[in-house]
């Protein structure tokens, strides 16, 4: 977004001053500035819609060449401002190319006329699904999606539902339930991507939008480090594995986790943290540390009753003191363990034995940020991020995602968002 130049105090007669207030004013109403309203109807089919400010050059993208062929120089040239790319609930059909129509011509092949838009699907079938589903009345939008709709037509912009994030993140997206449904808006800044926004927990949400997430950036992750994430609350996390009956009944009958216990993992503040291994069966080792309420006295009967559960398994206590515990497999390979790095603060590993290093207490505030941050090169190298994830994520150097919910409740989990994409 690029930010007008300050104004240096100039003397100018009355006339002056009219003619450059209704200039303006004239063009404008001359030449309007075309504007996409056939959105509004796309974008309630849409699992991701993308908006890309037009850069001249000498050829058009490859998504314009592969979509209209021949036709793509020409109408490429035409443009003007913006064009967009469309993925709808049948994601592996491809992106369908949006773009303003020009005046006077005929749509290209597989393109259907969208009001003021040409949609040009990637094939024959997935214009006839889109055109169908075109025909549902679905009620203009509104809320969270009426904004990222205005985004989409003034600048870069990115908007995604449940199914668009799922097809992006694969079996890592219920991890992500407090932002199913977003909008970015996205600039550059020599080698980084930028962002802010806000996403919510379900579609359709009403709510206004949320203040815009301010404070400092989040410390660098240290060189053995590939992932961390910190958040004042593990339901974050917890809220869509926990969706899963299977899962939640597992943690409760197998490894004795009473459902209030659950709600108080879920209340816990924690700090998850991803790093590297210099050897062994593992690509990677995971620490997860949480501040427990009412600390040791109330969970070391739990952590007890673990024990049993593991040694039924076959699993070896590798010595530990009353505060810690290390777990071999049948062939001595270390598993991880856990340990009490202070009175309320519980350190879970896996890969490694729980660090020896003292670790900050977590005292986190119910409404601070959460804080994701990655190397998803690093990653990458290690089999680690879902092939799904677009090629530039997945190239590039660090990745920061910032988020403030507006409630702690799961119904109202509105999140201000900002991040920053490093390729180098």
């Amino acid at each position: 977004m690029r930010l007008p130049a300050a104004l240096e105090p100039v003397r100018f007669s009355l006339s002056a001053a009219a003619a450059l207030v209704l200039t303006p004013a004239a063009l404008l109403l001359l030449w309007p500035r075309p504007t996409a309203t056939g959105l509004d109807r796309l974008l309630p089919h849409a699992a991701l819609l993308q908006s890309f400010s037009l850069r001249r050059s000498a050829t058009p993208p490859l998504l314009w060449q592969q979509r209209l062929g021949a036709e793509a120089p020409d109408l490429w040239r035409q443009q003007r401002r913006l064009w967009w790319q469309f993925w709808g609930s049948h994601g592996d059909a491809g992106a369908s190319l949006v773009l303003l129509a020009p005046s006077g011509q005929r749509p290209p092949v597989n393109a259907l006329q969208l009001d003021n838009l040409w949609v040009v699907a990637p094939s024959a079938l997935a214009r006839q699904s889109l055109q169908e589903q075109l025909k549902l009345q679905r009620p203009a939008p509104r809320g969270l999606e009426q904004r990222c709709a205005q985004q989409l037509q003034r600048q870069d912009a990115v908007f995604w539902t449940a199914s668009g994030l799922s097809s992006l993140l694969g079996a890592a997206a219920p991890l992500a339930q407090s932002v199913q449904v977003g909008c970015l808006n996205l600039r550059s800044e020599g080698t980084s991507l930028l962002w802010s926004g806000e996403a919510d927990a379900a579609k359709g949400a009403l709510a206004s939008e949320p203040p815009s997430l301010g404070g400092g950036s989040p410390p660098a992750l240290s060189a053995e480090q590939l992932l961390t994430l910190q958040g004042p609350e593990l339901g974050l996390l917890l809220q869509g594995l926990l969706s899963s009956s299977v899962l939640k009944d597992s943690l409760v009958k197998r490894y004795g986790l009473t459902p209030y216990q659950l709600k108080l993992l879920s209340q816990a503040p924690f700090a998850l943290r991803l790093s590297r291994v210099p050897s062994g069966p593992f690509r990677a080792s995971l620490e997860l540390q949480v501040a427990l309420v009412q600390g040791q006295g109330r969970w070391t009967p739990w952590l007890k009753q673990l024990e049993r559960v593991l040694q039924d398994q076959d699993l070896q206590l590798q010595g530990g003191d009353t505060k810690s515990r290390v777990w071999l497999n049948a062939d001595g390979v270390l598993l991880g363990g856990w340990r009490w790095t202070s009175k309320q603060d519980l350190l879970f590993s896996l890969g490694a034995a729980p660090t020896a290093a003292p670790l900050k207490p977590l005292q986190l505030a119910k409404d601070s940020a959460w804080t994701l941050e990655m190397r998803p090169k690093a990653l990458q190298e290690r089999q680690l991020l879902p092939q799904s994830l677009p090629i530039v994520v997945r190239r590039a150097e660090t990745l920061v995602l910032q988020g403030q919910s507006r409630s702690s409740r799961a119904a109202e989990r509105q999140s201000a968002l900002r991040g920053q994409l490093n390729l180098r």
